[in-house]
């Protein structure tokens, strides 16, 4: 394979990731404004401005939200859980493939 193709694919690895990101910036709020609003315990588990907060992302990662039965709540947990592999999977394999592109060029 060509260089510039494989380049060219971690580019969309990586456009695919900003999409992730969009998506995420879209759906995390609103289950945090949810579990604001419906869910104390678990707004106490996760602590005050859980947006990028590791414990609040590995609590999303794991799907903790799961465990507890709001349909609302895996309503939005779950659009927000697979952005948040997509942008993981994006920058992964966006920077594997640079790697690969720049070790054949």
């Amino acid at each position: 394979m060509d260089a510039d193709l494989i380049l060219f694919l971690a580019l969309t690895a990586f456009a695919t990731a900003i999409a992730g990101a969009t998506a995420f910036v879209i759906f995390w709020p609103l289950t945090l404004v949810h579990i604001r609003d419906r869910h104390p315990a678990i707004a106490a588990q996760l602590g005050e401005g859980a947006f990028l907060k590791p414990k609040a992302l590995w609590w999303l990662l794991r799907r903790g939200y799961r465990a507890h039965p709001d349909r609302a709540l895996s309503g939005l947990a779950t659009p927000a859980w697979i952005s948040l592999l997509v942008i993981l999977d994006g920058v992964a394999m966006g920077g594997v493939l640079w790697i690969v592109g720049q070790a054949l060029s």
